[in-house]
């Protein structure tokens, strides 16, 4: 029993260097997401009484927003220089304007300096959240890729938990500084890893890439895996222009269209609205906890919630999980919504009373809709996305991907308080609803079951469109809905 033992230390051992690097890469999204869970916590601070900055309204909606303009450049910039400079260089840069962006809360003396770190913050965010994936992908071995995936989205809680958590019990400025922290920490963590083997391949160092790979698989019998990298790299380079393929090849187009329907489906819940603003929703509410406490149940939900589509995603499928994530989403939804349309229209409905019990039902739908949320929405659409499209143009559509979303977050993030403010919160609720329902509905006509099927089928799949609406079996018997685009 004893050799097993060892030989199974072993087995866990040999990972051990791909599990370093993939923490330290995904600390980048510890420090970059911070700064979107920053405004929870910052803009009570900023529109009381004893504001260091007094901000109006408006003002506030466009601190919380221009973050997303910001990520856009995030993207541009990876697709510019990733391919050039490497994976690793373009990541640690993306601690700049992080930090620059905290520098600037930190001595900031007007709203025009807060902005300035909102964009700044913006494009570290989107820098991190580009080139993290493909890193990640790079390094890791097939055994440990989908463990090392979930670090993303995991990292991305840890980072709302913290600012939710600490946000509310320091002053203003001296959350900016402990922020600071974050991608400093971050930058003196991957500064020791390696760059990745493929990229090293790709610029012809074949010497260098064999150390990076040997460090990372901590063995020497790297040359088959090597091998296979330099033909992958090869073929690559054969295929040209991915951004070109991706949007004018017939496949992919329709692969984007389902990107897009997912991407939009994911936002127009309102999801970044209800986490930007979730202090303020919740000091609405009629409970004996205060609004920093509730936030931080909020983000301990959350974090325990993206668990989940780990252990389903492979076995309940895309479709059902993303059905079910957009129904559940629906009710809680509905349940805000319903609940603010009478907290603002009427006056002898609900009790002012703090602790009156149907205070807990806002709240209780906003649970909902994380969790619900969590199951499908955050997740299988990024499972999605590694499925439908070849390997050499997946990075061109993570891109296109990324900055269609951004803008899309930034017109729901800044239209949330113009609506709430011109017309009642209820009203957004009750959009964020009918958009959820929309999802829904084009969720169950248009995306197709990919759980169980090869490359080459899902590429048949997105070929035949409607000239065959019959169901099929997919390569392990699993049954396959038609695409109906």
């Amino acid at each position: 029993m004893s050799l097993v033992g060892q030989g199974r230390g072993r087995a866990r051992g040999q990972y051990r260097n791909e599990y370093i690097a993939a923490l330290a890469a995904t600390s980048s999204l510890v420090a970059s997401v911070a700064c979107a869970g920053w405004s929870s916590p910052a803009l009570p601070v900023l529109r009381g009484s004893n504001s260091p900055i007094p901000v109006t309204p408006d003002e506030g909606s466009w601190i919380v927003s221009l973050l997303s303009i910001g990520s856009m450049f995030g993207p541009i910039i990876c697709g510019l220089f990733v391919d050039r400079y490497g994976r690793r260089p373009v990541l640690l840069f993306s601690a700049i304007p992080l930090v620059a962006g905290w520098l600037f809360i930190v001595f900031a003396e007007s709203v025009g300096m807060l902005y300035t770190a909102r964009l700044l913050h913006g494009i570290g965010y989107g820098l991190a959240y580009s080139v993290t994936p493909i890193y990640l992908g790079e390094i890791s071995s097939d055994a440990v890729r989908g463990s090392t995936g979930v670090l993303v989205t995991v990292m991305a809680k840890l980072a709302f938990l913290f600012e939710y958590s600490v946000g509310p019990y320091v002053g203003f400025r001296a959350l900016a500084w402990i922020s600071l922290s974050l991608p400093v920490g971050f930058f003196v963590l991957f500064f020791w890893m390696p760059e990745t083997p493929y990229y090293l391949l790709a610029r012809g160092n074949k010497k260098a890439a064999g150390q990076s790979l040997r460090w990372l698989r901590r063995s020497t019998a790297i040359d088959e895996e090597l091998s296979r990298m330099e033909k992958l790299v090869e073929d690559s380079k054969q295929k040209g222009n991915p951004l070109k393929q991706l949007l004018l090849t017939s496949t992919n187009k329709k692969s984007l269209i389902i990107i897009l329907l997912l991407s939009l489906g994911m936002q127009l819940t309102g999801i970044n609205a209800i986490l930007g603003y979730s202090q303020t929703i919740f000091s609405r509410l009629a409970l004996p906890l205060t609004a920093a406490e509730l936030s931080i149940v909020l983000a301990l939900v959350q974090l325990a919630s993206v668990m989940l589509p780990t252990f389903l995603v492979d076995r309940a499928g895309r479709r059902p999980l993303l059905l079910a994530s957009t129904a559940g989403s629906f009710v809680g939804l509905a349940m805000c919504a319903v609940y603010f349309t009478l907290d603002e229209t009427t006056n002898d409905i609900l009790s002012p009373e703090p602790g009156a019990a149907h205070g807990w039902i806002p709240f209780g739908g906003v649970l909902l809709f994380i969790i619900s949320f969590a199951i499908g929405l955050a997740t299988v659409p990024f499972a999605i996305l590694g499925e439908v499209f070849p390997k050499h143009i997946k990075a061109a559509a993570n891109s296109v991907f990324a900055v269609i979303t951004s803008a899309v977050v930034f017109s729901v993030v800044k239209l949330f308080q113009v609506i709430s403010d011109g017309s009642g919160t209820y009203v957004s609720f009750w959009i964020f609803t009918g958009c959820t329902a929309v999802t829904g509905v084009l969720i169950y006509i248009v995306i197709p079951e990919t759980k169980g099927q090869s490359f080459e089928r899902i590429q048949e799949m997105m070929q035949r469109g409607k000239t065959n609406q019959t169901f099929r079996k997919g390569d392990n018997g699993v049954k396959t809905r038609p695409l109906l685009c």
